[in-house]
């Protein structure tokens, strides 16, 4: 099972933002999309879930174009985590998260047992089930995040399509984040996510996809694409990927930008 984009033109009807673009998202598998700001990643991962109509080209879920399939049926396959936001409504987590059962009961179904179910063994998977109850006002951003997460997880849906999912959040909730992640892909789901950090990449990605001005500039297994000479590229000054140890002795590769010459 998986999502792909075909000779993929996106964008809206004023304005194309991307050309091109191939990307296939199998199960079991991770995929970063870089990119600086104003690159397009928002936009293609929106077209991805069909909440925009590709201008050209084609997206596939199992091989069948994205259009053809029921709306209930492909909420089921696709999961989405957009960037924390304020919520204007004071729900719960547990309703919050209970609304990514929707496809399984239809629009206006009452929740049931099993959607119940779900909704909290999905809170405990990411370690606030306390928080069930809490408002969702009431909790920190990296919280909300989490239960954002959580409301993917119970779609039951085999791609989660992730915008940003550490924007704007501590070190500490970034790296949480970012581990659960990591774990969402022993579980078989496909997870794709942008991030404007390629050490995110590094991290936790089996490919990436480096997205510049809507066109993809390089794609690839993570320690073969994320170079120092495609960042550079991608964001535009000098990026070094360099290699450092950890105090247990592991190795691990990070990002650093240089200086700019004039502050030399």
């Amino acid at each position: 099972m998986s999502i792909a984009a075909r000779a993929l033109d996106f964008g809206f009807r004023s304005r194309t933002i991307g050309r091109g673009v191939e990307l296939a998202l199998p199960r079991g598998e991770i995929v970063c999309l870089l990119g600086p700001n104003g690159g397009g990643k928002t936009t293609l991962l929106r077209t991805l879930l069909g909440l925009l109509a590709p201008l050209a080209g084609e997206v596939l879920l199992d091989e069948r174009p994205l259009s053809r399939w029921p709306g209930r049926e492909r909420a089921a396959r696709l999961a989405y985590v957009p960037q924390a936001s304020a919520s204007y409504f004071d729900f719960t987590l547990a309703e919050m998260v209970e609304m990514g059962r929707t496809a399984h009961r239809g629009a206006f179904g009452v929740p049931g047992r099993r959607d119940r179910e779900e909704a909290r063994a999905a809170l405990g998977r990411l370690g606030i089930a306390a928080l069930a109850e809490r408002p969702i006002h009431s909790v920190s951003g990296g919280e909300r995040q989490l239960a954002l997460i959580a409301r993917a997880l119970a779609t039951e849906a085999a791609h989660i399509l992730m915008d940003e999912p550490t924007a704007n959040l501590d070190f500490a909730n970034q790296s949480l984040i970012l581990d659960e992640v990591a774990r969402l892909k022993a579980s078989g789901a496909g997870i794709l996510f942008s991030t404007h950090h390629p050490d995110h990449a590094l991290r936790i990605a089996d490919r990436v996809v480096m997205l510049r001005g809507g066109v993809v500039m390089a794609a690839g297994a993570t320690a073969a694409t994320l170079n120092s000479e495609n960042l550079s590229v991608l964001y535009g000054r000098p990026v070094d990927v360099l290699e450092v140890v950890s105090p247990d002795g592991t190795p691990r590769r990070t990002c650093v930008a240089r200086e700019s010459p004039a502050l030399n």
